[in-house]
């Protein structure tokens, strides 16, 4: 800065007033003095911002894994669950398809059964013939309980007024016997093998069953809804899960903040050498010393650049603090991640303790149903029981059918052997008085009464009969398509009467 040889001339009248530019130079000073000051508290704020949010990202971290964990295990809890429930699932499913089975195959001999007529002989005659014993001689063949036994109920249902002969006095025994002969021709009115079933009992044993079974479903019941109530509290609480933020470049921000910070240093450098450019010039002024125009306009020109240095140093203040703000959302965001992650073990230490009751119930459960699966299979054997029991049933009396049949032909036979007997010794007796007759007339007359007096005798006549004199064998008339029947029936099966027989 050159300086006037006459120091005592005057200011010019438009030459700036040298004290104003001090103090604008000093403002600025303090301005940037300020700003720099400014900067600097908000670099040191990030870096520790910068620490907090490593910090707080590594418990996120710590926490996201311990949150993944619980999660993995309680979906292995679920699934456990889902993998004994599917288990009992397929072992009930067994059940019932062994059960079905052993009720078709019951539903199939009963309508076997109910296709099989039975001669009215076979239950309505007396009980000397019947092949089915003792049996209620009612005109009414629905009197008559399963398996032939009287049904006590027509003579309980009688009226008391009625008297038990007046069924005898009011119809005679020829109108019985047309009306027995009408429903002996008539197969419609006949019995079937399925009449002398019980089918009241296996009602109530299949009744007995389907309870059963539908207490078991309520067993199963309990715990139907644990996996699902379990899947969908994991999949709220992976829905609370925040996303993972990605944390902000700190070597890109660093970096940004140190060349501000070298930037705004050079600038206020700058303005600590232009004041004290001014500071002197102040104190040449106040000594009288007078300045140039040149020089005036030189601290004028610097005077002027102040407000572009201060602006420049706001710019950087103004970019560290947004550095700032960077770093101090991404730490809001890391400890709101925290605040979500605790709040998720706590949720996930709740669900902890109910997946601990429901293991617990769940095991209960499968104990109570296996238990009760036992004696369901237990209940099973009387269907099997019944199966070949009218199995047997069948068998047994399309054998009866043929040993009826059988006995019928020995009988013919036996009764052909006594008339071919019978006409044979005829004949023998007949040849017999013949030639005792031809004796009688050609020596008789020679013979003194008082010799051989039984040769006039005519000879024996002779006669078959059954042992003691015992009635001839009843046996119920069968006619061939029914022997036929029972044939085919037969054909090919051996049933073991006394063994049981497995499905």
């Amino acid at each position: 800065m050159s300086k006037s040889p006459s120091p005592s001339a005057g200011t010019p009248p438009d030459q700036p007033h040298i004290v104003s530019l001090a103090l604008q130079a000093k403002k600025a000073l303090q301005h940037g003095q300020q700003l720099c000051t400014e900067a600097s508290a908000l670099s040191s704020v990030s870096a520790q911002t910068a620490v907090d949010v490593l910090a707080l990202d590594a418990q996120v971290r710590f926490l996201s894994e311990a949150v993944i964990d619980q999660l993995k295990l309680a979906a292995q809890v679920t699934k456990s669950i889902k993998q004994k429930r599917s288990e009992l699932d397929r072992q009930v499913q067994e059940w019932d398809t062994l059960r079905n089975q052993r009720s078709d195959a019951l539903d199939a001999v009963l309508e076997s059964l109910g296709t099989q007529s039975v001669p009215p002989d076979f239950h309505t005659v007396s009980t000397d013939s019947s092949p089915f014993g003792s049996q209620n001689p009612s005109e009414d063949e629905d009197d008559s309980t399963p398996f032939g036994l009287p049904n006590s109920s027509s003579s309980r249902d009688r009226d008391p007024r009625e008297s038990p002969t007046d069924t005898i006095r009011n119809r005679s025994p020829s109108i019985r016997l047309h009306e027995k002969r009408t429903r002996k021709m008539d197969r419609r009115r006949w019995k079937t093998l399925r009449d002398f079933v019980d089918e009241r009992a296996i009602e109530d044993l299949l009744d007995t069953i389907e309870k059963d079974r539908q207490e078991l479903d309520d067993i199963l019941a309990q715990t139907s809804d644990h996996p699902e109530s379990l899947e969908k509290a994991i999949d709220a609480i992976k829905d609370m899960v925040p996303v993972e933020v990605a944390l902000p470049s700190f070597e890109a921000i660093f970096a940004s903040q140190e060349e501000t910070s070298t930037k705004m240093a050079e600038h206020l450098e700058s303005l600590v050498h232009h004041y004290d450019n001014m500071s002197n010039a102040m104190h040449d002024f106040e000594n009288g010393e007078e300045f140039g125009e040149e020089d005036m306009e030189g601290m004028n020109a610097d005077a002027d650049a102040l407000h572009g240095i201060v602006l420049e140093l706001e710019d950087g203040v103004r970019l560290i603090e947004a550095h700032r703000d960077r770093l101090l959302a991404a730490k809001a965001a890391a400890q709101e991640h925290l605040d979500t992650h605790r709040r998720i073990l706590t949720d996930l230490d709740e669900l902890g303790e109910i997946m601990t009751d429901m293991l617990q119930r769940q095991q209960i459960v499968e104990t109570e149903s296996l238990d009760h699966l036992a004696h369901l299979h237990l209940q099973l054997s009387p269907l099997e029981e019944l199966h070949h029991k009218y199995t047997s049933y069948q068998y047994a009396y399309n054998k009866l059918v043929l040993e009826l049949a059988r006995r019928r032909q020995y009988r013919e036979a036996a009764q052909r052997v006594v008339a071919s007997t019978i006409a044979q010794l005829d004949a023998m007796v007949e040849e017999e008085r013949m030639l005792r007759a031809e004796f009688q007339a050609e020596h008789g007359q020679y013979i003194p009464e008082d010799v051989c007096l039984h040769i006039e005798n005519p000879p024996n006549r002779w006669t078959v009969s059954t042992w003691n004199d015992e009635p001839i064998e009843a046996l119920p008339e069968i006619e061939n398509d029914l022997i036929e029947e029972a044939k085919q029936r037969t054909s090919g099966i051996e049933v073991g009467i006394g063994a049981s027989q497995s499905l």
